[in-house]
C-alpha cells in the first residue's frame, strides 16, 4: 500500500504501540486517585504534559488534555458564547460551526485563525491577526493541529492566548489531544462534572492514549522532524507536484509551493474534467491512498469550503485531491502515484461530460 493520506490520520509510530501496551498493563489506574498505582499513572500524564509544553515553549500547567482537536476548539469557542467570533473561511469545519451556533456581538472578542490549512497546506498570516486582536482587546486563538512536528512551534512568540493540538497526526493514538491556554486569559470548561485537570476538563484521564501521545513527541524530538519535513518530505511533495504538472494534461495546484507559503507534506492538486471522488476511489483500488478535496465521502454533496474560498470555483473544488507525506514515504511512493494516475485521470477525462478548459 502507498499511503499518502498523512494529513488525515497518521498510523501508530512503533514505539507508541510498545508505550501504550506497557501502559496498559502498569498504569491501569485511575490517575485522580490518591493511592499508589493512581500517583504512577499521574507521573505518566505530567510527563507528556512537559514534553508538549517543553515543545512549543508553554509552561505545563497550560496545557490542557482532551479527546482531540475538535473539542479543543470547540471549548475555545464555546468560552466566548455570545461573543464576537472573527474567522477565516478556510478553518475546520470545528471552529466554524461552533463559530455559527456559539457567536454573538458581545466584547471582546476571539480571533481564531489557523496557523496552516489542513487540505492545502497554506501558511496562514497568523502574527498579523494576533496583533490586530491584542490591539483591539481582544483575544487569539490558532489550530496547530496539522503544524506539530512540520514546523517549530513557539506560542510566546506567536503571541497566542489559546492553540489547538492532536496526537493522531504525529503518530499518536486517536482520540487525544491538547489545548494550550494562556495564563489569565478567560476560559469555560466545556465538559463539566469533575475536577480533572484543575477542574478545565471533566473525565477519567485517558491515561493510556496520553502516554501514547507523550511517546510520539519523544519520537519526533529524536528523529528531529521539523528537519526531515523540512528536506526529505519537501522535496518529494515538489517531485510529485512537478511530475503531476508535466504528464498530466489539465492538471493544477492549490498549493503553493514555496517553503515560506505552505506545509511541506501537503500538496494539493485539480485535474479538469476528472471527479475528484473518482480518481480518489480508483487510485484506492491501485493501493495508492489520497483523500479529496470534496466533502462527498462524508455525505455532503458540497465542494470543499476551503477551495471554494480559494477559488470560487466549484469545478476546481470538485476535482481536488490531497496528497500528505511523512517522513516514512519514498520515491518509490512517487513513482506508484505517476504509475496509475494519469492513466486514471485520462480515462475519467475521456467520459467526462465537463469540457476541459485547458484544450
Amino acid at each position: 500500500m502507498t499511503y499518502l493520506d498523512y494529513a488525515a490520520t497518521s498510523p501508530l509510530l512503533p514505539e507508541v504501540i510498545d508505550a501504550m501496551s506497557a501502559a496498559e498493563r502498569r498504569y491501569f489506574a485511575n490517575a485522580s486517585a490518591l493511592h499508589t498505582p493512581g500517583h504512577l499513572a499521574m507521573n505518566e500524564i505530567e510527563h507528556t504534559r512537559g514534553l508538549l509544553a517543553e515543545m512549543i515553549n508553554a509552561e505545563p500547567e497550560e496545557i490542557i488534555f482532551t479527546s482531540g482537536a475538535s473539542e479543543s476548539n470547540n471549548t475555545v469557542i464555546r468560552t466566548f458564547e455570545g461573543h464576537k467570533i472573527i474567522t477565516s473561511p478556510l478553518e475546520h469545519h470545528s471552529i466554524i460551526e461552533a463559530a455559527v451556533i456559539y457567536g454573538g456581538e458581545e466584547e471582546p472578542a476571539l480571533y481564531s485563525y489557523m496557523l496552516a490549512n489542513n487540505e492545502i497546506g497554506e501558511i496562514m498570516p497568523v502574527k498579523e491577526q494576533v496583533k490586530k486582536a491584542h490591539k483591539e482587546g481582544a483575544f487569539a486563538h490558532s489550530d496547530l493541529t496539522q503544524v506539530l512536528g512540520k514546523l517549530p512551534i513557539d506560542v510566546k512568540e506567536l503571541d497566542l492566548d489559546y492553540a489547538t493540538f492532536s496526537a493522531h497526526k504525529i503518530g499518536g493514538p486517536i482520540g487525544v489531544g491538547a489545548l494550550y491556554v494562556r495564563k489569565g486569559v478567560p476560559f469555560k470548561p466545556l465538559i463539566i462534572g469533575g475536577n480533572q485537570e484543575k477542574k478545565r476538563r471533566g473525565g477519567t484521564y485517558n491515561t493510556v492514549g496520553i502516554i501514547g501521545f507523550g511517546a510520539a513527541l519523544e519520537h519526533l524530538k529524536k528523529v528531529n522532524s521539523w528537519s526531515l519535513y523540512d528536506t526529505k518530505v519537501r522535496e518529494l511533495r515538489d517531485k510529485l507536484a512537478e511530475r503531476i504538472l508535466t504528464e498530466i494534461p489539465g492538471s493544477s495546484l492549490n498549493t503553493e509551493l514555496e517553503r515560506d507559503k505552505s506545509l511541506p507534506n501537503i500538496l494539493n492538486a485539480s485535474f479538469e474534467a476528472a471527479e475528484g471522488e473518482s480518481i480518489q476511489l480508483y487510485l484506492d483500488a491501485e493501493g495508492v491512498i489520497v483523500s479529496t478535496g470534496s466533502a462527498c465521502a462524508a455525505g455532503d454533496a458540497k465542494p470543499s469550503h476551503v477551495l471554494m474560498a480559494k477559488t470560487g470555483d466549484a469545478e476546481v473544488a470538485h476535482s481536488s485531491i490531497r496528497f500528505s507525506f511523512n517522513p516514512d514515504n519514498t520515491e518509490a511512493d512517487i513513482e506508484k502515484v505517476m504509475e496509475v494516475l494519469p492513466g486514471i485521470v485520462n480515462r475519467l477525462q475521456q467520459i467526462s461530460t465537463v469540457t476541459m478548459r485547458s484544450k
